[in-house]
């Protein structure tokens, strides 16, 4: 082992945490946009303090975050069908994810809203397939790993068309492949078709998203100011401690600092505030980015309305 290899394992892992400061009433703000392109969320949590119970209209919304369906050993052609592609990516936003797979070894294919198709694959693979791609950014010097893109929305991937022909026949005959599949779609209106009916044929199952509800009381807070991102000394927090803190909550870390505790010895960032009571709530599952944007603005909506003075 290179000196080299021994000094980057005792550093501490790179992370990155970006803040913004901005408004969400003003024309310009990017709330809308961050929410919508992160396309496949696991969770979703907030906290309201000063609050102990839910309103109607946001539990209403938190209990209607679903459903999303498990289909196995969907083969992959499917997702390029002409009547799938009519039926849901041009009709909705439809998501789909392989299942059980892991990114950096296992091949593995994304549908996001906007009709594009990614396969990530492995350099085999990729050179049984006959698509065209591109490598990896995360592949290094020696590339492992290719990144093929259809566009299902494209007018010219239609039937008619080489590019529509090249990747039914690579998908169909040169190289099939099967996944077990996340699947979700978003869309207003009528509902014509369902995916389980869609999907009838293999092994579909839906699911509803986990909703966890609860209240807590005596919650220590960061004291915040929403002008100043890195917080003041004695004034208030800054975005980072409140981001640790909002961790800290949600994974039900005791925030008292006691001395003997061999888990944790964290404890609530200063200044701070004594809220009597505040609501919690978590949606785990497969997420539409939609359903996240309806919370936050809801959610947005609420705080308008609140009279107290609390963040």
């Amino acid at each position: 082992m290179t000196m080299s290899t021994l000094r980057r394992l005792r550093e501490a892992p790179r992370h990155l945490l970006v803040c913004e400061k901005s408004n969400f009433g003003h024309v310009k703000s990017r709330h809308r946009q961050h929410v919508e392109t992160h396309y496949h969320n696991y969770r979703v949590s907030f906290l309201i303090p000063e609050c102990g119970v839910l309103s109607k209209e946001l539990k209403n919304l938190v209990m209607d975050f679903g459903p999303y369906y498990l289909v196995k050993d969907l083969p992959l052609h499917e997702l390029i069908a002409q009547e799938f592609i009519n039926n849901f990516v041009k009709k909705g936003s439809c998501y789909a994810l392989t299942y059980n797979t892991n990114i950096d070894q296992d091949n593995t294919v994304a549908l996001l809203p906007n009709g594009k198709l990614i396969l990530s694959l492995d350099k085999d693979t990729y050179e049984e397939i006959g698509l065209q791609g591109r490598p990896s950014q995360y592949s290094g010097r020696k590339v492992m790993r290719y990144i093929v893109t259809l566009d299902l929305m494209d007018p010219s991937f239609n039937p008619e068309s080489k590019k529509y022909k090249r990747a039914s026949w690579a998908l169909n005959e040169k190289k099939p492949l099967e996944f077990s599949f996340l699947l979700a779609w978003h869309h207003e209106g009528t509902e014509e078709s369902t995916i389980t009916s869609y999907f009838s044929k293999y092994q579909i199952q839906e699911h509803q998203p986990k909703v966890t509800l609860s209240t807590s009381r005596d919650l220590q807070c960061p004291l915040l100011q929403s002008g100043a991102l890195e917080g003041k000394p004695e004034e208030s927090c800054g975005a980072a401690e409140l981001f640790d803190w909002l961790g800290a909550v949600f994974s039900n870390v005791e925030l008292n600092n006691h001395a003997f505790s061999f888990v944790s010895t964290y404890c609530c960032p200063q200044p701070s505030v004594l809220v009597e009571k505040a609501y919690l709530c978590t949606i785990t599952g497969f997420i539409v980015s939609e359903k996240i944007r309806l919370l936050l603005e809801q959610l947005c909506c609420k705080a308008g309305q609140a009279k107290t003075g609390s963040w």
